[in-house]
């Protein structure tokens, strides 16, 4: 199996760098145009079934990129949340929450942000949804999925084989592409990682 895995187009929220989570903000003027361009770098693709988180800024990603395509929802592939950080910048958080926040960023396992789900709930059902998803899916079929930075990160993880430890390594832009081959399961090769090459503004850091 082959996945294509996508990160939601730019929101408000991303633009100010907020943490956004179980929020459900629209893409702005640049996500629309970030979802544009994967759409014309994707068009060549014979892309199976098509699944995306529930959460607006991830399906109308997913509608703007596979515009003739049905899309199926899945609560499953939402992002976490961030509890008391929702909707909060970062240096916000730290005039209010900075301990909260330190220990959070320091160990994301065992500290916990009030109200949040907890990294261990966000691993265990997005692993649960790509069970989900394989059961569905041929062994030669390339499917989509478009989701957000944590539930991406979980997948990217578990196919290279890192510890969770590893979870904050994995960087994921908005309108990046992810690809990934599967043989199993426990057996995948990651043949694209964090890719905006199809962004204008993002051009130069390549």
């Amino acid at each position: 199996m082959r996945l294509i895995l996508i990160r939601h187009g730019q929101t408000d929220h991303n633009l100010q760098k907020r943490y956004c989570g179980s929020n459900d903000p629209a893409l702005n003027n640049s996500g629309v145009h970030q979802a544009q361009m994967l759409r014309e770098r994707l068009k060549g693709e014979k892309v199976g079934k098509v699944y995306s988180s529930s959460q607006k800024r991830a399906y109308q990603t997913a509608e703007i990129i596979f515009p003739d395509r049905e899309i199926e929802k899945r609560d499953g592939l939402a992002e976490m949340s961030f509890g008391i950080f929702e909707g909060m910048a970062y240096d916000e958080i730290m005039a209010k929450y900075a301990n909260i926040y330190t220990d959070w960023l320091r160990n994301p396992f065992q500290a916990r942000i009030p109200q949040a789900e907890q990294l261990e709930s966000l691993y265990a059902r997005v692993r649960s949804e790509i069970d989900f998803i394989f059961s569905r899916s041929g062994e030669n079929e390339t499917i989509a999925v478009i989701a957000h930075g944590g539930p991406n990160r979980v997948i990217l993880c578990d196919a290279y084989g890192y510890s969770s430890e590893k979870f904050w390594e994995i960087e994921q832009d908005n309108g990046a592409l992810n690809i990934i081959e599967y043989t199993s399961l426990t057996s995948a090769k990651v043949v694209i990682i964090n890719d905006t090459v199809h962004l204008p503004e993002e051009s130069n850091k390549l």
